[in-house]
């Protein structure tokens, strides 16, 4: 089993659909970045509510970073050479909005220990 964390931008909109079971899961594509400037198709798949949600606020050619379990494949589209795939089912997800928040969060704590630090020693 693979575990990565992938970066990458949206291709097109994500889509929430229903399976089989009844449940709603969320499709979309990543599209990255080899070493050597290569793009690689990334097929997303998100069960996870956080992630679905995350995914669906997101619009084409946004960025996000994924992790989760990753299936890589080879593609031979008609009349072309084998390209890779990778497909992730997606457990986590951070985006430009979450790095944002993040650091907004700290800021405000650092801010507040700064002004209300007392000193155990005096």
């Amino acid at each position: 089993m693979i575990e990565p964390l992938i970066g990458g931008s949206l291709h097109g909109k994500p889509v929430t659909r229903i399976g089989p079971s009844g449940k709603p899961f969320v499709g979309a594509k990543l599209i990255t970045r080899t070493g050597n400037g290569n793009r690689v198709l990334v097929n997303v798949i998100a069960f996870d509510e956080n992630v679905r949600n995350a995914l669906m606020a997101l619009n084409n050619g946004d960025s996000a970073a994924l992790s989760g379990t990753l299936t890589p494949r080879v593609w031979t589209p008609p009349n072309s050479d084998p390209r890779a795939v990778l497909d992730i089912v997606a457990h986590s997800i951070t985006t430009s909005y979450h790095v944002t928040r993040k650091r907004q969060s700290m800021r405000s704590t650092a801010e507040s220990n700064a002004e209300g630090h007392l000193d155990p020693c005096n």
